[in-house]
């Protein structure tokens, strides 16, 4: 039997030195790190939530954010279901740029997937150069849910970001909508058992 009733899979985008790996290091180990290391391509995570009672499992995808490894990152958008674009709020061009990542995303990711505004370093408040309004406009005019403020040093609302992500993903899927597993969209999981893992499939949501 399967080991969770949902799998997800979840790309972080967004422009170098948001903090995505610190997010997903955060999340995944409860930890956090000072030193700044630069995401070569693309890293790899995984967890599992209690979602209404059932074992969601997020398969989570870190993309750098430098323009060099573009060609690399966007090449695992397809099939996505949820994305989470970060930015920074003590930096406003990390916002700007965000548009040109939701055009990629809207290019390579089939059917539209849900996405979700985190803006990173909300211990830093004192540098603050996006305020919530605008970052709540943006997430408005994109169709996006969010924003969620968030700290990977603080650990201030890390999990609440991809909780959120999680139950809108589960609210959407519905008891009846199943999507077949491709073993080329996902190296997570290998089915032993007739019972189908559920996949998320466009609800329609923008």
């Amino acid at each position: 039997m399967a080991d969770c009733d949902y799998l997800y899979k979840i790309i972080l985008i967004g422009d170098i030195n948001v903090g995505k790996t610190s997010i997903v290091r955060r999340f995944r180990d409860g930890a956090f790190d000072d030193t700044y290391r630069t995401t070569i391509g693309v890293d790899f995570a995984i967890r599992t939530l209690d979602i209404d009672n059932k074992q969601v499992k997020l398969q989570i995808w870190d993309t750098s954010g430098q323009e060099r490894f573009r060609s690399i990152t966007t090449s695992y958008f397809r099939n996505a279901h949820g994305i989470v674009l970060v930015y920074d709020i003590t930096n406003r061009t990390s916002l700007e740029v965000a548009e040109r990542w939701l055009m990629d995303v809207n290019r390579l990711c089939g059917d539209s997937p849900v996405n979700l505004l985190v803006g990173n370093k909300s211990d830093l408040i004192d540098r603050r150069q996006v305020t919530i309004q605008e970052a709540k406009t943006f997430a408005a005019n994109h169709g996006m849910i969010g924003p969620i403020e968030t700290s990977a040093k603080s650990a201030a609302n890390i999990d609440q970001a991809f909780y959120s992500l999680a139950q809108e993903l589960v609210q959407c899927n519905g008891a009846s909508s199943h999507l077949t597993y491709n073993q080329e969209d996902s190296i997570l999981l290998h089915q032993t058992s007739p019972q189908p893992v559920t996949w998320w499939s466009c609800c329609g949501y923008t």
